[in-house]
């Protein structure tokens, strides 16, 4: 292309007739023309380019989103009616300390939990979740192919009101030191009790409601060991009956929900508090996070 334009600028003939003149005239109309088809060209092999690079570079979240769209299959389950679920309940008969147990099991985090308790004619219930801190059990799974992602959950009464969405993972820490939040969140998971399954559902019947029965019961039940530290508890009684403390085990705020209604047994009494609620770690929001997600009709009369 350079070499025919840089011989006719040096061109010195002035005759409209003349050869030269000629090629310059019919020259105009096809170098634009082949400026043109340079350019798409090179746009099509870039746009080409981009999406080869995507393909090949994006990371594989097949992974983590089967680990979430198992989170959000779990949830359906507890909100189907008992009659035909095998067990699970309608309306919720659980609280916030199983979504903390389901996302752990799946390994993540809560990072914040919310209700909308203004929005008719149900209750919509908000959880946004970090997936993919730990791979999942079964089978080995490349660190690359099991990125760090974030979800929200939303769900009301009925399988059918559970959504699940794709989410921005928040950029800082909750207790806005520099630092990876997910970082954050992998030291919080090593900081569990080591006792024996603490995240399960347990009766809590038989145990004071104050804070020397909490302690016998993580004890006697054997939800922490003697190398687990539990220290600054605060408790109160909730508009239900229940006794709901808000403690620390191993540095990490936990929600402790003791009830003598022998039904409590199906529930998970002790539970790590939720992202955003770890620096407060305050018994008022314990309380509300210890309130049930409904009740199911076929075991009230």
């Amino acid at each position: 292309m350079t070499r025919p334009i840089a011989e006719d600028r040096q061109a010195g003939s002035s005759d409209p007739d003349s050869d030269s003149d000629r090629k310059r005239r019919h020259g105009g109309g096809l170098r634009p023309l082949l400026f043109a088809a340079t350019a798409l060209t090179a746009v099509a092999a870039g746009v080409a380019g981009t999406l080869l690079y995507q393909r090949f570079t994006a990371p594989d979240t097949s992974a983590v989103d089967a680990q979430a769209a198992e989170i959000a299959e779990a949830l359906r389950g507890e909100l189907t009616t008992s009659r035909s679920s095998g067990g699970a309940t309608y309306g919720g008969q659980f609280t916030e300390g199983t979504l903390v147990a389901q996302v752990q099991a799946h390994g993540g985090v809560l990072l914040s939990a919310d209700t909308d308790r203004n929005r008719a004619p149900d209750k919509t219930h908000t959880a946004e979740v970090m997936l993919g801190l730990v791979p999942p059990s079964e089978g080995a799974v490349a660190a690359a192919a099991y990125p760090v992602r974030c979800y929200r959950y939303t769900f009301g009464v009925g399988a059918y009101s559970v959504k699940q969405s794709d989410m921005t993972c928040p950029a800082g820490r909750t207790d806005r030191r520099p630092g990876s939040l997910a970082a954050q969140m992998g030291v919080l998971l090593t900081r569990q009790p080591t006792g024996a399954h603490p995240y399960r559902p347990k009766a809590t019947e038989g145990y004071a409601h104050t804070s020397q029965g909490a302690a016998d019961f993580l004890k006697e039940e054997r939800v922490v060991t003697a190398g687990d530290e539990v220290s600054a508890a605060s408790g109160r009684t909730d508009d239900h009956g229940a006794y709901v403390l808000a403690l620390r085990i191993n540095d990490v705020c936990h929600y402790l929900r003791l009830a003598s209604s022998p039904t409590a047994s199906d529930l998970i009494p002790l539970w790590a508090a939720p992202a955003d609620e770890q620096e407060a770690c305050d018994v008022q929001q314990a309380v509300a996070a210890a309130e049930l997600h409904g009740t199911d009709p076929a075991k009230q009369g």
